[in-house]
């Protein structure tokens, strides 16, 4: 691949020593399940993130079934969310018994449009999941009016969005319980499954240390029905290596972003759009394409990385058939889903590689009218 759209070896190898000496300390250590590792990561999450709470837990789709599950989400209940989203954002909601509601989404920013999520609430609404997409912001303050003028818990589903922030607060700080991925395409990205849940409420981070745990704080007695979701000490470790370096890695994405735009990107591709007071981190580079099977062909003849996501939208998926959405019920939706792809983004993307990406579809494609 003469550009690839991410490139993970390229961003940690020169931290291999300092990662392979964290993960001999805990070899030696011999503890590997919620040893010192989890605990000082979360503490060290927390303080990062500007929260109280941080608990490590074994991935982020379970970070979101214990954010639901900790606040008695479930049978009987509907949760507002995007359709254009990683199925997790839905399964988890679907997970706790309860009926995921789709609500459609901003054409510039892909994150939840307020006055489509205000028109979902219903008596039986519960919550509204915000999904901080592609590493974009919410806009939560926004969500948050309508969150309270109906009694909704507030959910930041941030699993792409470590590092990002809206008018100076950090996602994962904002809402009433967040969640985080540590999957390894992540901006923080651990080396397998790893997720995080961060609260401002002692109590809440207390159960949800007990739910990850079988529903125990000593393995001898069970307080509840609990699940097997515990962030692995391995896993804490390096990720407490990679943690210091993610300031300098998300910056780096932001300079490719500026970049791009710099090299005339624009000219042939929507580039994504910044809300006011948003600070994103380019999880990724996500384009909107007049043609995009023209994009697509222009950047595989040249050899250029791109990736569609979410092409089809949560709301026409074959296992929601049954919540009765019909093609054209979310329109920003699912133009997002027919014209989006996103572009190589890793904070390691040269100069040069950025001009071959621009100079692709340049050679191939009609500038924008």
């Amino acid at each position: 691949m003469g550009v690839p759209l991410m490139d993970l070896s390229g961003q940690w190898r020169p931290l291999h020593a300092r990662i392979q000496a964290a993960v001999a300390e805990v070899i030696e250590s011999g503890v590997f399940i919620l040893g010192p590792n989890v605990r000082a990561l979360e503490e060290e999450t927390a303080a990062d993130l500007g929260v109280a709470h941080a608990v490590g837990v074994a991935n982020g789709t379970d970070a979101l079934i214990l954010a639901l599950r900790v606040h008695g989400v479930g049978a009987g209940d509907e949760v507002i969310c995007p359709a254009y989203t990683f199925y997790a954002t839905p399964e988890s909601i679907a997970a706790v018994g309860a009926t995921p509601v789709f609500a459609d989404i901003d054409p510039a920013t892909y994150q939840l449009d307020p006055d489509a999520v205000a028109a979902c609430v219903t008596p039986r609404t519960r919550a509204i999941m915000a999904v901080h997409l592609f590493g974009h912001p919410a806009p939560m303050a926004a969500l948050r009016v309508i969150a309270d003028a109906h009694g909704l818990l507030l959910i930041e589903d941030a699993a792409q969005a470590y590092g990002a922030s809206l008018d100076g607060v950090r996602c994962g700080a904002i809402g009433d319980i967040a969640t985080f991925s540590f999957f390894p395409t992540k901006n923080l990205g651990g080396f397998g499954d790893g997720g995080l849940v961060t609260t401002p409420d002692g109590d809440v981070a207390e159960r949800i240390r007990e739910l990850r745990f079988h529903g125990s704080k000593d393995k001898r007695t069970f307080t509840q029905v609990g699940m097997n979701s515990r962030l692995d000490e391995l896993q804490a470790a390096i990720l407490r290596v990679l943690l210091p370096e993610l300031p300098g890695w998300n910056e780096a994405r932001r300079a490719v972003a500026a970049r791009y735009l710099e090299l005339g990107i624009d000219r042939f591709v929507e580039p994504p759009a910044t809300a006011p007071g948003a600070e994103p981190i380019y999880h990724l580079y996500m384009a909107r394409c007049r043609d995009r099977d023209a994009v697509q062909a222009a950047l595989k003849a040249a050899e250029v990385g791109a990736v569609v996501y979410y092409d089809t939208p949560h709301h026409l998926q074959p296992v929601f058939a049954d919540l009765g959405y019909a093609p054209g019920s979310l329109p920003e939706t699912e133009r997002a889903a027919r014209e989006c792809i996103a572009l190589p983004m890793y904070p390691t993307l040269a100069a040069d590689q950025q001009a071959a990406v621009v100079g692709a579809l340049e050679a191939s494609l009609a500038p924008i009218a």
